[in-house]
């Protein structure tokens, strides 16, 4: 059986349901109180929340609609909210999903090897955001070259010609945030 405040939060959610459905199927609240028999003011009560849904309303409504009962109905579906994370080798770089969606944006963990410090400048739309969490990260953008430590912070607009990787002995730690515009967000932690 589910908890009690699942069904609460599931009853919560009907009166903003049927107002969506009945508004996406372009029927007013007259013409639903005909096709129903349900008084307008029932019908209104009861998209506003001011009046509690029962099987009695809602099996006439969802018919006239022509739409799942289950659909106005459901319990919200919580997920699992860990993000599986499978890494995988782009150019010697170990990159870790740290988001779930295939879509925009997406969030990526990047581990840079150390022989990774010969700058290949790139250019793409967007603008690129930098936080080192571990390590050493060169920076170079455009004329501009420069080191950042653990807990520093870049931002710049991708159109520029840039690169990032090693800058010294060690790997480097990056997080990264990559959207259709190019929102990205590069993070490093050092471990102590």
């Amino acid at each position: 059986m589910e908890d009690q405040p699942s069904v609460t939060a599931a009853i919560e959610q009907i009166a903003p349901r049927l107002r969506s459905a009945r508004l996406k199927k372009g029927v007013s609240l007259a013409d639903l109180a005909r096709t129903t028999g349900i008084s307008t003011s029932t019908l209104s009560r009861l998209e506003s929340a001011q009046r509690k849904p029962s099987l009695e309303l809602l099996l006439p409504i969802t018919a006239a609609l022509g739409i799942p009962l289950d659909e106005i109905v459901a319990a919200p579906r919580i997920l699992d909210p860990r993000v599986p994370q499978q890494p995988t080798r782009k150019d010697g770089r170990v990159l870790v999903p740290l988001s779930r969606q295939q879509g925009e944006p997406r969030a990526y963990k990047m581990t840079i090897p150390a022989h990774d410090s010969e700058p290949h400048l790139r250019t793409h739309d967007g603008y690129e955001w930098l936080y080192v969490l571990r390590g050493r990260l060169r920076v170079k953008l455009s004329d501009q070259d420069f080191v950042m430590g653990a807990g520093e912070a870049a931002e710049f607009d991708c159109r520029i010609p840039h690169w990032f990787g090693a800058a010294g002995r060690g790997s480097v730690e990056v997080l990264s945030l990559f959207g259709k515009q190019g929102e990205r967000i590069h993070l490093r932690t050092r471990r102590r």
